[in-house]
């Protein structure tokens, strides 16, 4: 079954190597991870699933970079210098800081538990300021953006130009963005600087509603699709007192974490905000002209948005599995195949010399197309089980009878069975067991 405790995903991803804590010699920074040799690959592969489910496979989204610093102007136009905030409240005696609305009592400290101590709620905003250039003061201010998708909107023309696509089209785009939130916490789920992907998908706006309905539908899909049981998802539609003031309508994918429901990703209807604020404070024409209709308009927006870290918690947390094989327990990563950090194995029965240059051919041989991992270390059975443990759907195991016949063993991660496969055949044969 799926993991019950954050601790059973916060250990094993320590102890092998998926998460570190950051600036761990100094005592470690709160709210902040790096992501060592296995978490650096399964973050790279949520990403590469999202780009090529929501890009690669469809001929109407184009995917771009944009820069992460910007001026104020962008965000002024956006709205986040006036109202990306969030209500900050102070404890007078233990002098933490809590977020006013995630309280269960506003009358008591979650803190210290002292009653009458906290301060009346103020503005903080979560926007990360610097300067650009040797010198500091006005004129100089620069923002890290705290979404991936104002540097969408500000390329609409620039993108409609030169891709010379037309509504209903879409511009994707994965990478960094930084909040400075005031109650970080729960591991990778909610940190300041985080990893994005995000859809903003340019519909006519009569079609704002169907494409809605859409992208919710296809969104969700997507998580079960790569292994996520539908009993730990569920599709929850806003509150009219949850809904930002531009917005006709959001839904959150939402996952269950040891904690309770939480959001994975959030489909929102954003009309023509974006583009028709960005269009008054630029002065430049952000709209489109259908020459089926003759008709010009601006565009309406949905945007799914969905965090990388955050989908590898959620998909390390359904994936967690303990089960016995032979009177011996063992931990198990039951990840999709496009997840895992290593889609094989390869394993020599011995570190002896006659073996390895056959075990290190077979291992030139698939890599070329999957990464793979080598390790003659320890003795066969705890090597399967390490293996197990980080998610590799399978192993291959080169013996002595290999030199002779040619041929290899895999074993499979889910059921342990093995099967003995021609070197050959081998790479077609995990081609088809992988499915891809």
């Amino acid at each position: 079954m799926p993991a019950n405790d954050l601790d059973q995903i916060v250990n094993l991803a320590k102890r092998r190597g998926f998460v570190y804590p950051s600036a761990e010699i100094y005592g470690g920074f709160r709210s902040s991870y790096d992501y060592g040799p296995l978490g650096s690959l399964m973050l790279r592969n949520v990403r590469e699933a999202w780009v090529r489910d929501m890009v690669q496979k469809r001929d109407d989204v184009v995917l771009i970079d944009a820069a992460i610093l910007g001026p104020p102007q962008v965000f002024e136009a956006s709205g986040h210098l006036a109202n990306f905030s969030d209500p900050l409240v102070d404890c007078r005696q233990c002098k933490q800081r809590f977020r006013e609305d995630h309280l269960e009592n506003k009358d008591v400290c979650p803190g210290c538990g002292a009653t009458g101590t906290l301060t009346e709620a103020r503005a903080f905003n979560l926007m990360f300021k610097t300067y650009a250039g040797p010198v500091e003061g006005s004129g100089a201010e620069v923002y890290l953006r705290p979404e991936t998708a104002q540097g969408m909107f500000v390329n609409f023309a620039n993108v409609l130009q030169t891709s010379r696509k037309k509504p209903p089209f879409g511009i994707a785009q994965v990478g960094k963005s930084f909040r400075n939130e005031i109650t970080p916490g729960n591991f990778i789920f909610r940190t300041r600087e985080f990893e994005q992907m995000e859809l903003e998908f340019f519909v006519p706006p009569k079609d704002g509603p169907s494409w809605y309905d859409y992208w919710c539908r296809t969104r969700l899909q997507w998580y079960v699709d790569l292994g996520i049981p539908v009993d730990m998802l569920r599709l929850r539609a806003h509150d009219s007192d949850e809904l930002s003031h531009y917005s006709a309508g959001t839904a959150d994918v939402e996952f269950m974490y040891p904690w309770g429901w939480g959001e994975l990703e959030g489909i929102a209807q954003r009309t023509d905000f974006d583009l028709g604020q960005h269009a008054t404070h630029s002065g430049q024409k952000l709209d489109y002209f259908d020459q089926g209709t003759n008709e010009r308009y601006v565009p309406y927006v949905i945007e799914p948005a969905a965090g990388v870290n955050r989908a590898m918690a959620a998909f390390l947390l359904a994936a967690y599995s303990e089960d016995e094989i032979d009177g011996e327990s063992r931990t198990v990563l039951r990840l999709h195949p496009r997840l895992a950090p290593y889609k094989v194995a390869v394993l020599p029965l011995s570190k002896k010399e006659t073996l390895t240059p056959l075990a290190r051919e077979v291992f030139s041989s698939l890599s070329d197309r999957y990464m793979v991992d080598y390790d003659d270390t320890q003795s066969i059975g705890r090597r399967y089980r390490r293996q197990d443990e980080i998610g590799t759907p399978f192993c291959v195991t080169v013996d002595f009878d290999s030199l002779d016949d040619g041929a290899v063993t895999i074993r499979d991660r889910d059921t342990t069975e093995q099967e003995r496969v021609a070197i050959g055949d081998l790479e077609q044969h995990l081609r088809s067991r992988l499915g891809f």
